[in-house]
């Protein structure tokens, strides 16, 4: 028997089990299904995500202190630089001149309570410090009231901007908090602004739970303790690393670090909303495929066994092939094909089904329609895969058979 005539008589046997080659496809199908379907879905939504945040922190970048007791590396003990003081970064604000928007800025403390008339909020407020231009740095947007003023800002007067959390909390539904009285760090502030919403990832509500009040006024409330932060936003992201560049020879130069020593201070790129979220798909990704991997697993000792009671039902015909001169490897070339063809046919199956299912997710997140080559290809090899193993147990028993022994069976 030739390699043809092989294919045709094992397309002949799965056409004479129709509905036993269908529920097995079916099977199969599922696994692709599974595996086509989260993968195309998280391709489609990340694609989306890229479209709508991949500029957000990807063309900004911050001057920040080294860490303190930063330890040993390569057996040679680090050295500790001092942190950055204000005169430093309020000087580094005055001269740099580079394609660059400087925002100095710092936290006070992450445990605030802060109160409002009778009303109270939890002690896990945020408090942080900035200048008129942090807003447009971190890219945070007021939804109700305004911004720092510069004089506000220069002078230490007691302003605040509150998260869309703190709102919620502290004020009835259709209240307007400008202008309102809150008192936190022992200290009252006049509300100027809300901020607009943020949402969380992964639990954390970010500025939703923030307050924001003026860099000189934290000072004058907490001014040894200050750990103070320079963050750029730079017009064109192509040019970050040159305003990188620029800003570390102006820091060392005020800082006065020596040629040939380290900076005493740390510049550090942001990464962007686009890549944290790129991270967060990736174990998704893991996930869906090891979800369709389970799956397919399953589908494969299901086709195993169908092709087991196969080799029985037809042990008769195995005597025969082999009576008129079919070889063992014929015989197993024969059992493989099929277990092959009903594969592949599931395969299909799940991988339409794929497409379909990832794609009606992908546009109810406002996603376009995509199609995730490389997982159709890994799943058309998964397919081959699953079909070898799990028919090359019954086809090495069917190629094994005794044909007088086979001639007899009933």
């Amino acid at each position: 028997m030739t390699l043809k005539e092989n294919i045709r008589e094992g397309i002949n046997s799965i056409k004479a089990n129709r509905l036993r080659t269908i529920l097995t496809s079916a099977i199969i199908a599922i696994g692709i299904t599974s595996l086509v379907g989260v993968l195309t879905a998280i391709d489609g939504i990340q694609s989306s995500i890229n479209e709508s945040f991949s500029n957000l922190g990807a063309n900004t970048f911050s001057i920040r202190s080294w860490r303190n007791n930063r330890g040993s590396q390569d057996g040679l003990k680090q050295e500790n630089h001092p942190p950055l003081r204000w005169d430093e970064v309020s000087l580094f604000v005055r001269k740099f001149g580079g394609q660059a928007t400087p925002s100095v800025n710092a936290w006070l403390t992450f445990t605030a309570e802060v109160k409002y008339g009778s009303e109270i909020t939890n002690p896990n407020v945020r408090v942080r410090a900035g200048d008129e231009n942090f807003l447009a740095v971190e890219g945070i947007e007021i939804d109700l009231g305004r911004n720092f003023s510069t004089t506000e800002a220069s002078g230490g007067i007691n302003v605040a901007l509150i998260g869309s959390k703190i709102r919620e909390l502290l004020y009835r539904e259709n209240e307007n908090p400008v202008n309102s009285r809150i008192s936190f760090l022992g200290t009252k502030f006049r509300v100027i602004g809300v901020l607009e919403e943020q949402g969380s990832i992964g639990g954390d509500s970010g500025s939703d739970r923030s307050i924001i009040i003026p860099i000189e006024t934290a000072r004058r409330l907490n001014s040894n303790d200050l750990d103070y932060r320079i963050n750029m936003l730079v017009s064109n992201a192509l040019d970050i690393e040159l305003a990188m560049g620029e800003a570390t020879g102006l820091m060392r130069q005020i800082r006065k670090d020596p040629i040939q020593a380290e900076s005493s201070f740390e510049v550090r790129r942001s990464r962007s909303l686009a890549e944290r979220l790129e991270e967060m798909s990736g174990y998704l990704r893991i996930g869906g495929f090891s979800i369709g991997l389970v799956t397919l697993a399953g589908a494969s000792i299901a086709l195993m066994n169908i092709m087991l009671v196969s080799v029985t039902e037809r042990t008769r015909e195995i005597g025969v092939r082999k009576a008129l001169g079919a070889t063992p490897k014929k015989i197993r070339q024969q059992f493989l094909i099929e277990a092959l063809v009903i594969c592949q046919l599931g395969g299909l199956a799940g991988i339409f089904l794929g497409l379909v299912i990832g794609n009606v997710v992908t546009s109810l997140t406002g996603g376009s329609f995509i199609i995730p080559w490389l997982w159709i290809l890994l799943s058309i090899l998964l397919g081959m895969i699953v079909g070898l193993i799990s028919g090359y147990i019954p086809a090495y028993k069917a190629s094994r058979l005794d044909p007088i022994e086979s001639l007899r069976f009933e």
